[in-house]
């Protein structure tokens, strides 16, 4: 039941400062902070002196609508999705610094769910990481920026352009399942092409953790570090596709990688192969290793060969790059 307007404020019945409060009550201290919210900017202890930094952004309408979303799904997803990209450069999450636009009439208990979703996304998959700062404004669409912080604690980051001829192509993750999840969204749970709540009873239990997948996927944070610490030579987070993705390691290490189709199938959500490989936002990550010795959590689907024209093969056969590209791909999102 929705809260009296008294009981739940509009944020453009508050203040800044009301609402800055409202949001810092429901965060938790992050390990690394010398110096937390509340000044002009956060201070950070940098152990290995390298500090590992990346930014996503999330906005209303391409990337999320607030007929399936809740607040907390909202922030979870925005935590999640900027903490991988660090795990993916073998690093540990340390910080978030997160940036809200926010339409007037966005109730106050909204926005405290997107908070309570960015700590408890942050406690399960990335302990000692937490908002240390960031910036709050008015938007007639709701945006939301995060700007995520990690540390090396003595590797050297792990990239996309290290793969060589030789390397074992390996996945920590799953595949197709957001993509699956997205699928439902689109096809089940609209009226024309008006999006509305997603009716959870409808759905068994595989549906379910599809749509759970989209809404809040589930990095493998912890394994990022493993892979680095294994002699991974490249890796990368497996966001827009694995094809897409791959195919672009492939383009900074100047090489080919050619998957298995049996590997891929094992792993492909439903048994869906094309969507294993054009599906987006499952947020696994994709490293290269220079033996069959991988590290637990990590599954082999291919091996790097030398560069021999397309970027990324099936069994020999070049793949075409399907994927999420926000420029390409607007139009059919709408």
């Amino acid at each position: 039941m929705a809260s009296a307007p008294n009981d739940d404020p509009h944020i453009g019945d508050l203040s800044e400062g009301a609402v800055l409060r409202a949001i810092l009550a429901r965060t938790a201290p992050a390990s690394h902070t010398l110096l937390g919210p509340g000044d002009d900017a956060a201070v950070l202890a940098t152990p290995s002196g390298a500090v590992v930094a990346s930014a996503d952004t999330l906005v209303e309408g391409p990337d999320f609508r607030l007929a399936w979303s809740s607040g907390y799904d909202l922030g979870w997803k925005a935590a999640a999705v900027n903490l991988s990209d660090i795990a993916a450069m073998g690093a540990v999450p340390t910080a978030l610094l997160v940036s809200l636009a926010v339409p007037a009439d966005t109730r106050l208990s909204f926005i405290e769910a997107m908070a309570d979703g960015i700590r408890e996304c942050c406690a399960q998959l990335a302990p000692g990481c937490s908002v240390v700062g960031g910036d709050l404004t008015v938007s007639e669409l709701l945006l939301i920026a995060v700007t995520a912080l990690g540390d090396l604690g003595g590797r050297v980051a792990v990239t996309r352009s290290g793969a060589r001829a030789g390397d074992i192509v390996a996945l920590a993750g799953e595949l197709g399942v957001a993509a699956a999840g997205l699928g439902l969204l689109f096809g089940r749970f609209r009226r024309g092409a008006v999006p509305v709540p997603a009716d959870r009873a409808s759905l068994d239990p595989l549906q379910q953790r599809a749509l759970d997948r989209q809404l809040r996927p589930e990095p493998p944070l912890r394994l990022g570090p493993l892979a680095a610490d294994a002699g991974a030579t490249a890796m990368m987070d497996v966001s827009d596709g694995l094809a897409l993705d791959a195919s672009r390691l492939a383009d900074a290490s100047d090489v080919t990688i050619d998957f298995s189709g049996s590997a891929l199938d094992a792993l492909a959500f439903g048994g869906d192969r094309g969507r294993a490989l054009g599906g987006g936002e499952d947020h696994g990550l994709l490293a290269a290793f220079p033996s069959s010795d991988l590290p637990a959590g990590f599954t082999r689907i291919g091996t790097v060969i030398p560069r021999s024209g397309a970027p990324v093969l099936l069994d020999g056969d070049p793949v075409t790059e399907t994927g999420w590209d926000p420029y390409r791909d607007w139009d059919h999102a709408r």
